[in-house]
């Protein structure tokens, strides 16, 4: 069975590109994507063992983000 670690988070349009930045700084602990853009929904498609470094990491960025549970 394979277990789905990702973050969903919501952030306004402008950060978009600041917060893949960030991830893509911090190699392998995991890919932003976009789930639904109208929505601004995006997801960290992170592991079992990188999932709460991916959220400390969000809750700790300059920018409003609002962590959304798993779907």
């Amino acid at each position: 069975m394979i277990e789905d670690s990702s973050v969903y988070f919501r952030i306004a349009r402008k950060h978009v590109n600041y917060v893949n930045c960030i991830f893509e700084g911090y190699e392998y602990l995991g890919v932003v994507s976009t789930v639904d853009r109208n929505d601004n929904l995006l997801v960290v498609r992170a592991t079992s063992d990188t999932a709460d470094v991916v959220r400390d990491i969000l809750v700790n960025l300059p920018i409003p983000v609002e962590l959304v549970e798993n779907r």
